[in-house]
């Protein structure tokens, strides 16, 4: 029996007729529905004809969690008075249940993907619901792309509807305008916020850090547990608590300790059994519930009998660090779009209250959405399916931000390395079997490459634990945690059973179409069977050396070495450390299963792995082994070595010496002078005066004159280096080199302007007394350091290439006096201060009232009188 009173609650029954004419009109709309008003659970239906007077519909609703497509299919089944699994069903991964007589069946964004990689026809659907659109799921933008494609190509009658709880409905409405050119799709809104709430700011106490990487202060989980403490004192009903992620949600239980209602903890690992108990709520007259829980119940889906929510402000999103293939989780502040979901879960059946710990001052700042996970998250999936759809670069799909340049590049050679993609980037047979595995790409080659050595259910139990990260307190040793899960005492060992028949089915299924072995398209050199060659892991192996194959296989990028100064080095070029008291730290080699390193930590940190010996890590990352020359500038002289190295990773080294390629050595030689200079070469007195010169007539007269800074004296090299540079082989042997007789093959001998360099750039200049004074070329002007006296009757200051030299004046000691650049100019206004001060210090030389008409000299007054 239809439950007709609870439909008749729900405020978007109000926008379903102008949702079905816009539909009729033009086959596709963006429905915009405020948390709470039913556009989940009442939309489907009306549009499958299942209430109301609509036609007679399939309709599938594509949700972004598995708990939400549970909640979301019981109740449209509740709303009808049936079970779910008949007139509503549902599909997640490894649980079906659906019938002859389904009409609406809501499955995951990663079950539709499936099915439309295919099927793309989606035969005998005639609607299709994208909910929660604005959470910008990656899996859900590359949903959309194909069902837009699919109805533009294939089947234009195919309805389709962009379903949004926030304001981004428009962004939305331009990206369908592609299915018929008639402009952005209709948007329909929904009036009504439920029962509406009331908000209250509970800033936490100064001093709280802001969260970083997985971190957060535990003086903020402090104040979220004081503050539903306080929720549950003032208010009536159930509170729903927002934290990032389970260890916060697992410390704040602990603080609850002794309150008044009972604490439960509801994330996407819970087992399906407590999900399940959670939202359906508690008998009337049970005890009051504190629900503790991560971003799964931000939308979708109603948790009976709360009235009341404390949302912490934090939220979980991935990251990526594409050159390393390491990903990670940091925590960041909601957006305005996420708080106004959780805010939608206090007034659902009935007024709520909603505390957000936060400043209210500081609400404005939030951005209006989440990130999207296509800027931030690993490609290699998306990478994939796009090629599987015939669209290796992603320009012809239609989303709402292009994927990343760059991430888009590393994904592409990891589906390179491991035989999905060709050259060109498109999917290869072995790539579409992969894609069908339901399986990150890595762990898609683990188990087609994993079987054949170690037993299809054996590969498939390693991948499903690898598939879901088994919980922390089961140790970081893959294996001790492979034999945990089969003892199956907790949720995560049910899910994990039901994962590993899951994949056992389907590595069968896609085995079966395939020729010439599981990795026949394997590309990049790599073995398509790594243990045919003979290795520690076969069908009789233990589970450690299987635990360690099989992750080796899902990422010979993380298989590691210990260092000899503690740690280890990945294959990728990134440290790595294991956790303290790990049962792991003997072991010479590992494959990384889980690691994550924040950009505050100089290594990865090591959170699951498996035992591997060397033999292993040569066959799983086989397509990263090379063996050559090695020859570059390290410490300060050349390194010559011939290396067999697994990526970062050296394997056996030998000293190359004077062996090495000549090129070779020339071009680190030449990084040698790139680093560290010319001074690398014998600079005597004289060459680095004629380099001064060649510098200031560069600077000042240009052309022919060369430049002769380090840089453009190592790009032209060939000119004047050589045959000396290719001769040398280390760094003494350009201490060998005399620069400037090299130096002087750069004159400009052909236009014979050579022969000039002493006319305009001497290296002396005779001065009136007759001596002949040194100019130094080494700063902006060439300086002239001569005593006073030899200047005397000089009017003009002398001048090279036109530029007047700076004079520095000196004392008859040798002292610095005065110095001009203009000498006429100081005859007649500085002399006379100067002759003041310094001549009582030096009476023996003369001092002429006139010095510009006065004889210069290098002598005394009483040698000038007896020479006179």
């Amino acid at each position: 029996m239809i439950r007709n009173d609870a439909l008749d609650r729900l405020p978007v029954r109000h926008a379903v007729p102008e949702l079905l004419a816009a539909l009729d009109r033009r086959g596709a709309a963006v429905l915009s529905a405020p948390p709470g008003t039913g556009k989940t659970t009442l939309v489907p239906l009306a549009l499958a004809g299942l209430i109301g007077e609509g036609s007679r519909r399939r309709v599938l609703v594509a949700e972004p969690r598995r708990m939400a497509v549970r909640a979301a299919a019981r109740r449209m089944a509740w709303l009808l008075g049936e079970e779910a699994g008949g007139t509503v069903g549902f599909s997640v991964r490894g649980e079906r249940r659906t019938g002859p007589s389904t009409r609406v069946e809501v499955v995951t964004t990663g079950i539709l993907l499936q099915r439309l990689q295919r099927d793309p026809e989606l035969a005998g659907v005639d609607v299709v619901l994208l909910d929660e659109c604005h959470e910008r799921h990656l899996d859900a933008d590359t949903a959309m792309a194909f069902l837009v494609d699919v109805r533009a190509t294939l089947r234009p009658e195919l309805k389709l509807i962009a379903a949004s709880a926030t304001s981004d409905a428009a962004a939305w409405a331009d990206l369908l305008t592609v299915l018929d050119g008639g402009g952005p799709a209709p948007v329909v809104r929904s009036s009504g916020e439920g029962h509406g709430c009331r908000v209250f700011f509970e800033a936490p106490p100064p001093g709280v850090r802001p969260a970083h990487g997985t971190w957060v202060d535990p003086a903020l989980l402090r104040h979220v547990a004081a503050t539903v403490r306080l929720a549950l004192e003032r208010h009536e009903g159930d509170v729903l608590c927002f934290l990032p992620g389970t260890g916060e949600i697992a410390r704040t239980a602990g603080m609850l300790a002794g309150v008044d209602a009972e604490v439960l903890q509801l994330h996407g690992r819970a087992p399906a059994a407590v999900q399940d108990a959670v939202l359906r709520g508690t008998e009337p007259g049970g005890p009051r519930r504190v629900v503790l829980a991560t971003s799964v119940a931000e939308s979708s889906l109603t948790v009976p009998g709360v009235r009341i929510v404390v949302d912490s402000g934090l939220a979980r999103e991935p990251r990526t660090d594409h050159a390393r293939g390491l990903g990670s989780l940091a925590t960041v502040t909601v957006s305005e779009a996420t708080a106004t979901q959780r805010t939608g879960r206090a007034g659902r059946e009935a007024f709520g209250f909603v505390y957000r710990c936060w400043a209210e001052a500081s609400d404005g700042g939030r951005p209006r959405f989440p990130s999207p996970e296509i800027k931030v998250a690993d490609l290699a999936d998306f990478a994939l399916r796009a090629a599987c759809w015939g669209d290796p670069t992603a320009e012809g799909l239609a989303l709402l931000d292009a994927p990343p340049a760059g991430a888009m590049t590393a994904a592409r050679s990891v589906l390179g390395s491991i035989g999905a993609v060709d050259e060109a980037g498109r999917a290869t047979d072995r790539g579409v079997r992969m894609s069908r595995l339901g399986l990150h790409p890595r762990l898609g080659r683990a188990l087609l490459d994993g079987a054949p050595e170690v037993g299809v259910r054996r590969a498939a139990e390693v991948v499903a634990l690898l598939s879901e990260e088994p919980p922390r307190d089961y140790g970081d040793d893959l294996a001790a945690a492979w034999r945990a899960a089969r003892r199956g005492a907790d949720g995560y060992g049910a899910r994990w059973k039901a994962e590993a028949r899951r994949l056992e089915r389907s590595a069968a299924e896609v085995a079966g179409g395939a020729s010439g072995g599981s990795g026949a398209s394997c590309a990049s050199g790599a073995s398509a069977r790594p243990g045919a060659a003979g290795g520690s892991a076969g069908p009789a192996a233990g589970d450690d050396a299987v635990a360690g194959l099989v992750t080796a296989l899902a990422f010979p990028e993380r298989v590691a070495r210990a260092r000899e100064q503690g740690g280890y080095l990945m294959v990728s070029g990134s440290g790595a450390r294991l956790g303290e008291g790990s049962g792991l730290r003997a072991t010479p080699w590992l494959a990384v299963a889980v690691a994550d390193r924040t950009a505050r930590d100089a290594t990865a940190r090591v959170r699951l792995a498996a035992v591997v010996d060397e033999d292993m890590a040569r066959r799983a990352a086989g397509h990263l082994r090379s063996t050559g020359e090695e020859v570059r500038w390290e410490d300060g002289d050349v390194v010559a070595r011939s290396v067999d190295r697994l990526g970062a990773v050296e394997l056996t080294v030998r000293p190359l010496g004077a062996k090495a390629d000549p090129a070779l050595l020339r071009e680190a030689l030449l990084d040698g002078l790139r680093r560290e200079g010319s001074g690398l070469l014998r600079w005597s007195r004289e060459a680095g005066e004629l380099r001064a010169r060649l510098a200031f007539l560069h600077r000042e007269v240009g052309e022919p004159w060369p430049d002769v800074a380090d840089e453009a004296l190592v790009e032209r090299a060939d000119e004047w280096l050589e045959p000396e540079l290719s001769r040398a082989a280390r760094r003494a042997d350009l201490g060998r080199i005399d620069a400037g007789e090299a130096l002087r093959r750069l004159l400009p001998w052909a236009s014979g302007e050579a022969g000039r360099l002493g006319e305009l750039a001497p290296e002396r200049i005779e001065v009136p007394s007759g001596s002949r004074i040194r100019v130094e070329y080494g700063g902006e002007r060439p300086v002239l350091a001569v005593k006073l006296q030899e200047m005397f009757g000089l009017a003009e200051t002398p001048r090279v290439a036109g530029v007047p030299v700076l004079v520095h004046l000196l004392s008859p000691a040798g002292r610095p006096a005065a110095v001009t650049a203009d000498l006429a100019s100081f005859w007649r206004d500085g002399y006379r201060s100067v002759r003041a001060e310094l001549r009582g210090r030096y009476p023996k030389h003369p001092w002429p009232e006139d010095p510009s008409a006065a004889e210069a000299t290098r002598f005394t007054s009483a040698r000038l009188r007896r020479e006179g």
